[in-house]
């Protein structure tokens, strides 16, 4: 069923109500990954920008906009679940990515926001820990905001870089679907590398004993003491 969401939304490009389904597709993703949002976006994106329907413009804000309420839901429903149960997850990929997340939470959350929001997995982790840990919502919206609407502008970016070589709609679409496919496993395999040199680096110094420091000897001055 989910596969069809895509060339549904395609099918309404000339309805002013694609971007009212596009607004809540990208909500849907923003605490359930398996809501196909960015290709939709990529796809629809295509669309306009090849055949002038929907409004390029309109699409950028109804997907931004439904990008941080997403986030928005996903760190409430952080703030109401609580660590504990959040990193008792029975599936290993899901405990592992709220594990990564908390423990990089307090340090770096900017960043791990901002970053997050491009990995489907990985921004519910971000944005349930969030609100997990206390961040304030005043600080994380407005982070989520300037996450939302990077996310929304580059899936759009990839949208019009491949409609100016290919102005077929339907073609531009399908080839864009895949970019944003590629570019988000790639995103997610090269974030999940740098967390996991990360964490074997962390574990090495763990494992590192500190050494003693070493007290120095007072160098004779030639001197004897008199009687």
């Amino acid at each position: 069923m989910l596969d069809q969401i895509t060339p549904f939304v395609v099918d309404l490009a000339a309805s002013p109500l694609v971007y009212v389904v596009l607004f809540a597709l990208c909500l849907l993703d923003g605490f359930f990954p398996p809501v196909p949002s960015e290709t939709a976006l990529v796809a629809v994106a295509a669309v306009a920008a090849t055949s002038g329907q929907p409004v390029l413009v309109g699409v950028l804000v109804a997907a931004a906009a439904g990008a941080v309420a997403g986030d928005s839901v996903a760190y409430w429903i952080g703030r109401r679940i609580g660590l504990t149960r959040l990193a008792s997850s029975r599936r290993p990929r899901i405990a592992a990515a709220f594990a990564f997340a908390e423990r990089q939470m307090e340090r770096r959350p900017a960043s791990l926001i901002l970053v997050g929001r491009y990995i489907p997995v990985g921004r519910v982790a971000v944005n349930t820990t969030a609100g997990a840990t206390g961040l304030p919502y005043r600080r994380f919206l407005g982070i989520s905001a300037v996450a939302g609407s990077a996310w929304a502008a580059t899936s759009v970016g990839i949208a019009l870089a491949t409609s100016s070589v290919l102005h077929e709609p339907v073609v531009a679409a399908l080839v864009s679907m895949v970019v944003a496919v590629v570019l988000g496993v790639v995103v997610d395999r090269v974030i999940g590398s740098i967390g996991r040199r990360r964490e074997a680096a962390a574990a090495r110094r763990r494992a590192t004993p500190e050494r003693a420091p070493r007290t120095r000897t007072p160098a004779p001055t030639g001197e004897t003491a008199r009687p």
